[in-house]
């Protein structure tokens, strides 16, 4: 009897274990884990827009598997290039994803990089115009029919590599405008900006709202799953968006699937791999831990379906990675 009920207690003490551990008894989900030792395929390549005469870089940065796997694009802000937030490339990446890192000629890093120091900020002003700015959601219907012809030329070295049916997108700063812009922000009348139906789910870092108009209006369509990101002193000196502006899209968006975190101290570079000129504060190693981690969940969530991301998100464990003073909110 004693020997039954000592074995009573193993198996219920086991099975406790396991449903902490995870399902058959698989560790804890945890979305910094990546293989050790993994460094990604990093492919550069150029597409050309024929009908726009414009030639649109690339960087690629491809996982082990050889299976079809989801795809995350991502938007540089004002001034950058393909080359930034490697950091995220390696990460998403060594989660499993190809992750596509686009370049939007015109108001990329060849606006200001042949310039005298004195004259950037103007010229990066300049370049924050409506006609980039369709240029960029341009960009982006562009490589997404590219990404769908690779995948089906058995001569590409991304063929039957990529799963075009679950298709992410993200972007910071002038990016995450870009993002807002082909993932369901709708824009005054007259200004013909159509969402991008195969994007399925969506993450900005550095958000921003329109300076006129209804909030509600704007982002209270957006049908599906957005990941908002910024920082107590997330401000810009390009288009002098502040982080009230920031922190305006969150409420307006409807519920279902929405998360914000606003990370304590972070300014605008905080999401980017270099502090920008002019930034004094020193960088919080932990804000590119958070980032990593809230990101690849809600891939894994969205773009895979993985219900152990999404119960991570929508617990108490996304908590976890943050610190105290960090805000973090769901709807």
């Amino acid at each position: 009897m004693k020997e039954h009920h000592n074995r009573t207690i193993f198996f219920v003490l086991t099975f406790l274990l396991y449903a902490v551990q995870g399902i058959a008894g698989e560790p804890s989900y945890n979305p910094l884990a990546i293989s050790a030792g993994f460094a990604p395929q990093i492919i550069d390549l150029t597409v050309h827009d024929s009908e726009r005469e414009r030639e649109i870089p690339l960087r690629i940065y491809l996982p082990a598997e050889k299976t079809p796997v989801p795809i995350v694009l991502f938007s540089h802000g004002l001034g950058g290039s393909r080359e930034q937030c490697v950091y995220l490339g390696h990460h998403w990446a060594g989660r499993g994803y190809v992750a596509v890192f686009v370049q939007h000629p015109g108001s990329d890093v060849s606006v200001w990089r042949d310039k005298p120091f004195a004259e950037r900020l103007t010229t990066l002003k300049q370049a924050a115009n409506a006609e980039n700015f369709l240029h960029r959601i341009n960009d982006i219907h562009v490589v997404l029919d590219v990404l769908e012809r690779w995948n089906a030329d058995p001569n590409s070295p991304f063929a039957g590599r990529l799963d075009v049916a679950a298709i992410g997108m993200s972007g910071h700063s002038f990016g995450a405008i870009t993002t807002q812009a082909v993932s369901g922000q709708q824009f005054p009348i007259g200004q013909k900006i159509a969402t991008e139906p195969r994007i399925h789910a969506a993450i900005m870092f550095s958000p921003s709202s329109p300076r006129r108009g209804d909030l509600k209006r704007a982002f209270g369509k957006v049908n599906i799953p957005w990941m908002l990101m910024t920082g107590t002193n997330d401000v810009s000196a390009i288009n002098d968006t502040d982080v009230a502006s920031r922190l305006a899209v969150f409420p307006a968006l409807p519920p279902g699937d929405k998360y914000e975190v606003v990370l304590y101290g972070a300014e605008h570079s905080a999401f980017t791999d270099r502090a920008l000129p002019g930034e004094a504060e020193a960088r919080n190693p932990n804000h590119h831990r958070v980032i990593l981690a809230l990101s690849a969940a809600f891939w894994d969530a969205y773009l895979r379906g993985n219900m152990a991301a999404k119960a991570w998100l929508q617990g108490d464990e996304a908590r976890s990675v943050m610190e105290e003073q960090d805000r973090w909110q769901t709807k």
